[in-house]
């Protein structure tokens, strides 16, 4: 198998409805800047794979013109922040809140043999930020289960 046929993701692009307000709330929830080198579009660059923040109405556009520009309450997809620690939830859940994000499930032990919660950001997207037992991190950040 060559290198490209390796399967990954690179980049998870969320269509926002306000680029400005999106692009705050995650420059304090990940407590980074996106790259400042593209207008019209965020870019943080996280271990593993990047956030790319992008207005809704022309990621739709770019799509093709059979896209509607709507959202459902929910799409059946959630993003995961895997935290190091229960402190770890506890901290980026209160960070969550006090940016305005809506708390859908507070963070409580769970079926799993770990600890998370659910919050939608400005957008209504879901986050879970969990903590689990069976996972570790890389020296470069990213996600692995333990040995």
């Amino acid at each position: 198998m060559t290198t490209a046929a390796i399967p990954r993701v690179t980049v998870i692009t969320l269509g926002v409805t306000d680029l400005a307000q999106a692009t705050a709330f995650y420059s304090a929830l990940f407590a980074t800047r996106p790259n400042p080198d593209y207008q019209g579009v965020s870019f943080f660059q996280l271990p593993g794979a990047w956030l790319s923040l992008y207005p809704l109405d022309k990621l739709a556009e770019d799509i093709g013109p059979a896209v509607p520009v709507s959202r459902a309450a929910f799409s059946g997809v959630t993003l995961t922040y895997n935290a190091r620690s229960r402190k770890e939830v506890d901290a980026v859940f209160a960070q969550a809140a006090k940016l305005g994000a809506r708390i859908a499930k507070t963070p409580q032990d769970t079926f799993w043999g770990g600890y998370s919660g659910y919050f939608a950001d400005p957008d209504g997207y879901y986050w879970e930020i969990a903590w689990g037992p069976m996972f570790d991190f890389a020296d470069d950040g990213s996600l692995r289960l333990k040995k």
